[in-house]
């Protein structure tokens, strides 16, 4: 019987061939020769597809362009639905980099190589500019909060006159008559006089116990009256105006809000309790904002951005606050040796500006 053996060096040989032909087509890969064929995938304003024009545009494609350009590379397109097709295309070799609006993330990190983030997106709040009107005050006058602050104000004033009345019928019957409804009534009056200092000196009580009670609710009123009424107008004024300036995602807490089905953003309004109403996209929460249906929009960012910059004869604003930041960025099979000169690349158009005025020419210049 015959033992066969492997001499070391051609174990070792062995090991060598199958990591070469493993990676052989990204070592291989030149795309100064070879041709790059790269997945497309996303939406406005990062990837474009305009009619009678073959290649894409937008952001992403954009700043790709440039990056091949100064790199002498040559590539060709090939469009995805989506981005999670255009990367499992990416992990079955038929591309070899994906180029649109993917966000970086430690799970995808684990099947796939990142370039740098391109763009740094976020969640941000977009609501109609409203103005002041007089229709506006008058609809706040019979709102629900301003009646309950109204009548427990009343309430208290009941319980004042009451307690006056209580005190001077009898020794003062002119003043504060003995039926329950004018002598208390009396003293409701005695108590606003006396709560706005205006003092007519037509009512006053005589009774220690009355003037006790007088003493009393002036001190309370002078502490009071100037919360009170400071409250009551903040909530006219706020009221009013809350909807021409939204600085945070505090501010929408009871409000209803329109976001995409199935976006990040449903789960990130959800942990503020905020009443959220899912629609298919950004166009449709556009329409309910019109429409007064809902109070303001939460979706990414540059989605926001770019249709305010096409849509600039609409009264829109968006908040300043931004939540939920991801970087985007252009993504490699894990064994790919591109990202190297990708990343030099977008150092450089970063550095001259040129990745900030590609994403103004698309979101426009925030103020």
């Amino acid at each position: 019987m015959t033992r066969c053996s492997f001499h070391p060096f051609y174990t070792l040989a062995f090991i060598f061939s199958l990591c070469f032909f493993t990676k052989a087509q990204y070592v291989s890969l030149n795309p100064k020769v070879d041709t790059l064929k790269v997945g497309v995938a996303g939406n406005a304003p990062f990837i474009i597809n305009e009619p009678g024009n073959p290649l894409p545009q937008g952001i992403s494609a954009k700043i790709w362009g440039e990056i091949a350009d100064d790199l002498n590379w040559n590539y060709r397109y090939k469009d995805y639905q989506s981005v999670s097709q255009a990367l499992e295309a990416l992990k079955t070799g038929e591309v070899d980099m994906v180029v649109g609006p993917v966000t970086i993330n430690s799970q995808r990190l684990d099947s796939f190589k990142f370039s740098q983030p391109y763009y740094q997106s976020s969640l941000s709040i977009a609501y109609k500019q409203g103005e002041f009107s007089i229709w506006n005050l008058v609809k706040l006058l019979f709102s629900f909060k301003l009646l309950i602050a109204i009548g427990i104000f009343l309430v208290i004033l009941t319980i004042v006159g009451t307690l006056l009345w209580l005190a001077e019928k009898k020794a003062s019957p002119d003043q504060f008559p003995s039926e329950p409804a004018k002598g208390i009534g009396t003293g409701m009056w005695l108590a606003i006089v006396t709560m706005s200092t205006t003092g007519y000196g037509d009512k006053a009580p005589i009774t220690l116990m009355g003037r006790i009670i007088a003493g009393t609710w002036m001190i309370v009123s002078i502490i009071s009256a100037t919360s009170m009424v400071a409250g009551i107008a903040s909530v006219l004024t706020f009221s009013n105006f809350q909807s021409v300036d939204i600085k945070n995602i505090e501010e929408l807490n009871g409000k209803r809000v329109a976001t995409i089905s199935g976006s990040p953003s449903v789960d990130f309004l959800k942990e503020y309790k905020v009443t959220v109403r899912p629609v298919e996209n950004l166009n449709a929460a556009m329409t309910l904002l019109h429409d007064k249906k809902v109070d303001a929009i939460v979706y990414d960012r540059p989605q926001l951005l770019y249709y305010l910059n096409n849509h600039e004869e609409e009264d829109l604003q968006i908040s300043k606050a931004e939540y939920y930041k991801q970087g985007y960025g252009f993504v490699f099979p894990k064994e790919s040796p591109l990202t190297y000169d990708v990343n030099r690349t977008l150092l450089k158009l970063a550095e001259d500006n040129k990745t900030a005025e590609i994403a103004e020419e698309y979101l426009g210049k925030e103020q």
